[in-house]
């Protein structure tokens, strides 16, 4: 699904507008298509075996290999020999040609629930030795990649509330800013147009315009802390006045870190909670004001482990 994004100068929404798809993969987890990419088949893709080992990758006259030591210990990185990165998820993605120089992408992360990996970009300049850079925007990794003929873009995926920069690499110029992103919620949307069969995550509600204007005035600077709270969770459930609602957690925080969230599209009502330090939730209006529907959905998933 694709994320209404508000870009903070022309030129990069004409660079992101060409990139079709590159941030339908917040959602996904899917890779945008790539706009000039050499097949990986071409360099020797990394192929993984019953055993869980990789394959060495040809590349440029070496070769990278992916080892791992210890049965459940972290993966290691290399080329010929010179280690570049290490972690508990190291796997090989894809060779492209960006501005005429061939490159690795490898992706490198802790692995777990709805966190993404970091991206790890690796080129051999002429006549030097091996170069790397990883790009990590925050604590959950990177945004997958998209690629153009000139560079390599990486447009976030954002929450409500949030504004993040898009960040794109080339081999001449290095990793630098591209603009600035901002979420947007479909403009024109009311509450008749809210169909929670559609949602993945009740996170998608906030794609209405009504639904993010309240959610705003009821949250303020919070509702991306909130949204979050909500990120690993599945589809909405009803209650018998009609209000539809969700219960999730923050990325390897269930348990310690878990959301709520609640929509009444016919009386025109959001209701939010998080579970506070001393295990209450924290409600947002105050829970008292809830209807009885609506309290026994949260006292349910509040109770339950996600």
């Amino acid at each position: 699904m694709t994320r209404p994004l508000l870009a903070s100068a022309c030129a990069l929404a004409m660079t992101v507008a060409t990139l079709a798809g590159a941030h339908a993969q917040a959602e996904t987890g899917q890779q945008p298509p790539a706009a000039s990419e050499t097949p990986a088949t071409d360099q020797g893709a990394a192929d993984v075996s019953d055993d869980d080992k990789q394959a060495p990758v040809p590349f440029e006259g070496g070769q990278f290999t992916i080892t791992q030591q210890e049965q459940y210990g972290e993966k290691v990185l290399a080329y010929d020999g010179k280690h570049l990165a290490s972690n508990y998820d190291v796997f090989f993605d894809k060779i492209v040609e960006v501005g005429g120089v061939k490159v690795a992408l490898f992706d490198v992360g802790d692995g777990g629930n709805q966190c993404g990996p970091a991206t790890v970009i690796v080129w051999k300049p002429e006549g030097a030795e091996i170069q790397s850079t990883t790009v990590e925007q925050d604590e959950c990794g990177a945004p997958p990649t998209a690629v153009s003929d000139s560079a390599i873009y990486f447009v976030p995926y954002l929450l409500p509330g949030d504004s993040k920069p898009a960040l794109q690499w080339s081999p001449t110029s290095g990793l630098t800013i591209a603009g600035n992103l901002t979420y947007m919620p479909e403009p024109g949307t009311d509450w008749k147009d809210i169909d929670p069969s559609k949602y993945d995550n009740i996170i998608d509600a906030f794609h209405n315009e009504a639904v993010y204007k309240a959610a705003e005035t009821l949250l303020g600077k919070e509702m991306p802390d909130m949204a979050t709270s909500l990120l690993v969770g599945g589809g909405t459930e009803k209650t018998a006045s009609g209000a539809f609602y969700a219960s999730g957690c923050v990325p390897h925080d269930c348990g310690g870190n878990d959301g709520f969230m609640a929509v009444d599209p016919g009386q025109h009502k959001l209701y939010f909670a998080r579970r506070g330090e001393n295990g209450q939730p924290d409600a947002k209006p105050p829970v008292k004001t809830w209807p009885a529907d609506v309290k026994a959905a949260l006292d349910k998933a509040m109770s339950a482990p996600n």
